[in-house]
């Protein structure tokens, strides 16, 4: 995998729409490792982590963030 890929966890509400974890300033939360995604989503949604384990329905996911080069700041002057 690339270094510069990112990571977030989304998390589905009981309509079946899917939503990005925030942290308290709002902003999504961004993991640069995949491993330290899972590994929150495990802190913050321990029972629904071990339920999708044991076939209890897919609440919860990490998903790499797609980055788009047009979406980065440009230099001054270019």
């Amino acid at each position: 995998m690339s270094k510069d890929q990112k990571f977030k966890i989304e998390v589905e509400d009981d309509k079946g729409v899917w939503h990005d974890e925030r942290g308290p300033d709002g902003a999504p939360l961004i993991f640069d490792d995949e491993g330290a995604a899972r590994a929150k989503l495990a802190e913050i949604y321990p029972v629904l982590v071990q339920m999708e384990r044991y076939g209890g329905g897919k609440r919860t996911r990490v998903i790499r963030v797609l980055v788009d080069e047009d979406d980065w700041p440009t230099r001054p002057g270019s």
